[in-house]
């Protein structure tokens, strides 16, 4: 080739690559993200629960961002200030940044606009739909509320939120039939109760300004699943409390008890309230009772069944929306 067809072979080339560059700026992106909201933790024992659930949807959307994101601003403010902690980051600078680095659901999706993410599908990890839920669904609606003059400048082109872990209400999807799912993911909580030949007791978070009573009809629905061993359900906030738990272990005259948390993490709930040395501890609260009290530390994301729930509510989240990955 000669020097002169070797110049003209170069700029036609970089005219078409221009003329290219130009079509796909003029094209908006619509990349696709999921967002997982998380209350959060600061015990980075618990942290297992939030990856375990975390590495599960990636691993059935590999092609997808996911991100995660602390509904708490405390314990957000906590994680950054770890970031001026020097002995806290030469231990776990590199391994927890993730964490470090961590934003609420709002500053999460507005990353995720910016880089070009329209379709946008936030998954709580909450239990059930409470009050963190009812909040969650207010953010995400007010930003669909967003109307720009010309629809090529909307911000998002789906933003939608599934549904927590126990469902929630509405004809689409059956809560009851959540429920059963859920149930089933806790098998083995129920086979280490039934090895311990003890009652298995879960302490779930609860809440202050929500009825709670669907932690009592999980408690049916568990019974009812699993009917040769006695479950029991609490609440730190709400019905049924610990009083009420205590009602009906003395009624069924229970001897051994497996105690665990009804929640995504085992953190300051699980460590504390439930398991903690303090007299009024769910553990030593049942111990004076006489019963023996075996707590297992362990949240309710660590569990890959559980998890897999969030992953099943992301898909029906994705088809009910016309989304597809």
């Amino acid at each position: 080739m000669s020097k002169k067809a070797g110049l003209i072979f170069l700029v036609s080339v970089l005219v078409l690559a221009t003329v290219s560059t130009g079509f796909t700026m003029g094209k908006r992106e619509n990349k696709k993200a999921i967002v997982l909201a998380n209350f959060g933790t600061t015990y980075l024992s618990a942290l297992k629960a939030i990856t375990t659930i975390r590495d599960e949807v990636k691993k059935d959307f590999p092609r997808v961002e996911v991100r995660v994101a602390f509904t708490s601003n405390i314990i957000r403010k906590i994680w950054h200030k770890r970031r001026h902690d020097t002995a806290f980051m030469k231990e776990h600078g590199d391994e927890l940044k993730e964490f470090l680095y961590v934003k609420g659901p709002l500053a999460t999706i507005a990353d995720l606009q910016d880089e070009g993410y329209r379709t946008i599908i936030v998954q709580p990890t909450h239990v059930y739909s409470g009050e963190e839920f009812a909040d969650l669904c207010a953010y995400v609606h007010g930003l669909n509320t967003i109307h720009t003059i010309k629809a090529k400048y909307m911000p998002f082109e789906k933003l939608v939120v599934g549904r927590p872990a126990l469902g929630t209400y509405g004809p689409v999807h059956d809560y009851h039939k959540d429920m059963e799912m859920a149930a089933k993911a806790l098998k083995d909580d129920v086979a280490l109760a039934r090895k311990a030949k003890a009652a298995l007791v879960y302490m779930g978070h609860g809440n202050e300004f929500f009825s709670t009573g669907i932690y009592a009809e999980f408690q049916e629905v568990m019974q009812r699943t699993y009917p040769d061993v006695k479950i029991f359900i609490g609440t730190v906030e709400g019905f049924p409390s610990l009083d009420d738990v205590v009602g009906a272990l003395k009624h069924a005259k229970v001897k051994r008890v497996v105690l665990k948390p009804l929640m995504i993490v085992a953190g300051d709930h699980a460590n504390n309230d439930m398991a903690g040395d303090d007299r009024d501890s769910w553990k030593n609260t049942l111990k004076k009772m006489g019963i023996y009290v075996t707590p297992i530390l362990h949240g309710l994301g660590e569990n890959r069944d559980w998890a897999r729930i969030y992953v099943q509510h992301i898909k029906d989240a994705a088809k009910d929306n016309g989304i597809e990955f």
